[in-house]
């Protein structure tokens, strides 16, 4: 773990960018944000690039310049410049998957004339790769506890990691509405410009639409981001604070704002797709996801039943993810996943079972185990009636297997 590697390689490039870099770190929430950022400059007629990972079903997911995924023509262009800097260097460094393809990609961003830049943070922030860029503006999402071997096992230490990616005098926001004070030390040691919820910036609403209130400005009659979930105005929000303080060098208006909230795409985020059942795909793949994925089941009403489509990494905190959602699902279909670092369905199953649910329970629920997301869905959509729900979480190798089988069937 270290950026010294990849910082030699992006010395050879000779790598830098001439707009503003927006870097967004975060437990969750990354992905929304970014597609919030994107969606509102490009409303703004702007120039953008945006890297975010992990793809669900194609690697180009990860690159979009002016909100289309970059082709492979392109891509390979630049994943050739990184390997000649890397290989033109003494003792040439070896880098990761995630290293080298950022490179490539945040190469292909500084030659594209873009007016903006958007980059997701893999994991933590001050290590990851991402994190050899200066952001002229760094969002920091939600801070909770994921990847506790590499970030720290308290909410403290994890927030200092996701700090890492502010800079000196540079405008730093946290959408978390209760931040470690280890982010506001560091920040402030830096000198950040600092935006907090609640401090520097707030929300409220109603049913219809929403506010948005912070220094000097405010927005009201908002409409709801076409991203559902729990925690979408948290998000929403933390964007606009960037965008506010962003102003001198990239200005949006409210009709901006609005077509942008309105415009957005993102596959997998409490995405509920149209007809019967009702299927939602939702990458929740650690305890708050879960628990806003769980408070969003809550909202939808009633179904008679609810069947999960479930298959996690091996290092989550399993028994967190499943805890959210026990007294909302009746069927638990558990999948094995196309990684090793996947949890086996039935070592899956046997979490289930220790938190009380039963094995088998007839036709009021019980656990099912299958050899991947595509044949579970096939088994909850057999089963469930026009009323019912399916709900497919857990991982993006989850919800991305029920999508690769939704897709072949549609052809």
């Amino acid at each position: 773990m270290g950026l010294a590697r990849i910082n030699r390689v992006k010395e050879a490039l000779g790598l830098h960018f001439d707009c503003p870099v927006i870097t967004v770190a975060g437990t969750n929430g990354k992905g929304s944000t970014c597609a919030y950022l994107e969606s509102i400059l490009l409303a703004s007629g702007y120039r953008v690039g945006c890297h975010t990972s992990p793809h669900l079903l194609k690697f180009n997911e990860r690159a979009h310049i002016n909100g289309i995924d970059v082709n492979d023509d392109l891509l390979l262009k630049h994943f050739a410049a990184v390997e000649n800097a890397r290989v033109s260097l003494e003792d040439a460094p070896t880098l990761t998957y995630f290293e080298f393809t950022t490179l490539a990609i945040m190469h292909l961003f500084s030659q594209s004339q873009l007016d903006a830049v958007v980059l997701e943070v893999g994991m933590g922030g001050r290590l990851d790769a991402v994190n050899i860029v200066d952001a002229d503006c760094a969002i920091v999402t939600s801070i909770d506890i994921d990847h506790a071997d590499f970030l720290g096992g308290t909410r403290e230490a994890i927030a200092r990691e996701k700090a890492g990616i502010f800079r000196p005098g540079r405008i730093a926001v946290c959408g978390d509405p209760v931040p470690p004070q280890t982010l506001i030390d560091y920040a402030e040691e830096l000198g950040c410009d600092l935006w907090l919820q609640g401090r520097d910036y707030n929300f409220q609403g109603d049913k219809q639409q929403w506010g948005w209130a912070g220094r000097q400005k405010r927005f009201s009659g908002l409409g709801y981001p076409a991203l559902r979930g729990a925690n979408q105005i948290l998000n929403a929000s933390a964007v606009i604070a960037a965008l506010m303080a962003l102003h001198q060098r990239l200005p949006v208006s409210a009709q901006d704002i609005r077509n942008g909230f309105a415009l957005v795409e993102l596959p997998g985020r409490f995405q509920v797709l149209p007809g019967q059942p009702v299927v939602v795909l939702d990458v929740a793949h650690n305890p708050h996801a879960a628990a806003t994925l769980g408070q969003g089941l809550e909202r939808m009403g009633y179904h008679p039943y609810t069947y999960a489509i479930f298959g996690a990494m091996a290092d989550k905190d399993i028994d967190g993810v499943i805890k959210p959602l026990l007294d909302i699902v009746d069927f638990w279909f558990c999948t094995d996943l196309p990684t090793k670092r996947a949890a086996s369905a039935q070592d899956l199953a046997a979490r289930l079972e220790l938190l009380g649910v039963q094995p088998k329970n007839g036709a009021d629920g019980g656990i099912e185990c299958f050899p991947d997301p595509a044949a579970a869905y096939q088994k909850a959509l057999s089963q469930a009636g026009e009323g019912d729900r399916i709900v497919i979480f857990g991982s993006f190798y989850t919800v991305a297997g029920v999508m690769a089988y939704r897709n072949n069937q549609a052809h």
